[in-house]
């Protein structure tokens, strides 16, 4: 598979199907194998154990919040990002430095951004 992302497994949680969609083909186009998307909390979990070399995870998974994966992804060395309507503040102290990209997003700046994650030289968030 060829990409820039090729055949890096990445994990999608994110609960709005329409952005897990996007997401997946952005990813899958660029030749990474998509883990998930998973749309819950639970699911999330189960799958941050496979696995990985980078998650996109949404902070507000309707009535709960991604922190938990994103510290079981953390305890793992698997680096994540966030994707997510929240301002950086608004986040708990140990997640405000995790990268981040708003939404709405353009695909683009996604993959940049999982692009990051991958390189050799990425710091674990």
């Amino acid at each position: 598979m060829t990409g820039t992302l090729a055949d890096k497994r990445i994990l999608i949680v994110e609960d709005e199907y329409f952005i897990a969609s996007e997401l997946k083909r952005t990813l899958k186009n660029e030749g990474a194998v998509v883990v998930g998307p998973v749309s819950d909390l639970e699911g999330g979990l189960m799958l941050a154990e496979e696995p990985l070399d980078a998650a996109v995870l949404d902070v507000n998974l309707e009535e709960t919040l991604s922190y938990p994966i994103a510290d079981r992804l953390s305890s793992r060395g698997i680096p994540y990002m966030f994707l997510t309507g929240y301002d950086g503040w608004s986040l708990p102290a140990q997640h405000r430095e995790t990268a981040r990209l708003a939404k709405p997003f353009m695909s683009k700046s996604v993959v940049a951004m999982v692009e990051k994650l991958v390189s050799p030289e990425a710091e674990i968030a």
